[in-house]
């Protein structure tokens, strides 16, 4: 889910805020006091979801990451070659999920960017896809032109760059309002600005 969702989630329960308040008013009016109350919890549990919807929307379009869309990374601690093919201003797993993961021994927590990155299955082919903080990943220094095999990598990808990462299709750079990214032709081991590509 990316900013815009976000914020389309938080404007639909302003809305839902203002009809249930007006029929809130209505049934006062009425002296229909049930519904009223009835509205009047509506309204709070609505407020509060609101609340936590633009704060998800502010922390999507506040977030600095580390990592870019199809950049090839290596995991620190199990050491195996990925692509990002998704990411999180924070962790948005469950709270069971976190707890089985470790994510509060991490240094900083769930409060940091998460990715979702497909694994290379060529050289581990047991998790295909992996949910890991941005502090477990690595830049790779060197461009990584090896093979790189996943059921999925030319559903999300074009293909490669220059460099060895991977070109995001349009859908999933929109889906999380990331520009293009891509090295062209021979690699001289400068990095583009991620700022100044195309959409």
């Amino acid at each position: 889910m990316g900013s815009t969702s976000s914020k389309d989630e938080a404007q639909d329960k302003a809305i839902a805020i203002l009809r249930l308040r007006t029929d809130q008013q209505k049934a006062i009016e009425d002296e229909d006091y049930v519904y009223a109350a009835e509205l009047r919890n509506k309204i709070s549990k609505l407020e509060a979801e609101s609340l936590a919807a633009a704060a998800k929307a502010l922390a999507y379009q506040n977030v600095e990451y580390a990592f870019r869309l199809g950049q090839k990374v290596r995991h620190a601690v199990f050491g195996y070659r990925a692509v990002i093919c998704g990411m999180d201003p924070l962790c948005c797993e469950s709270s069971s999920w976190i707890e089985n993961a470790n994510v509060d021994k991490l240094s900083r927590g769930c409060n940091q960017p998460f990715y979702q990155v497909l694994v290379d299955v060529h050289a581990d082919p047991s998790p295909l896809v992996a949910y890991v903080a941005e502090e477990n990943l690595l830049k790779l220094d060197e461009p990584d032109l090896d093979r790189f095999d996943h059921p999925y990598i030319f559903l999300l990808f074009y293909g490669m760059d220059a460099a060895g990462d991977f070109i995001p299709i349009k859908q999933l750079r929109e889906k999380y309002n990331r520009l293009r990214h891509e090295v062209p032709g021979e690699y001289d081991g400068n990095d583009v600005d991620s700022n100044k590509g195309t959409k």
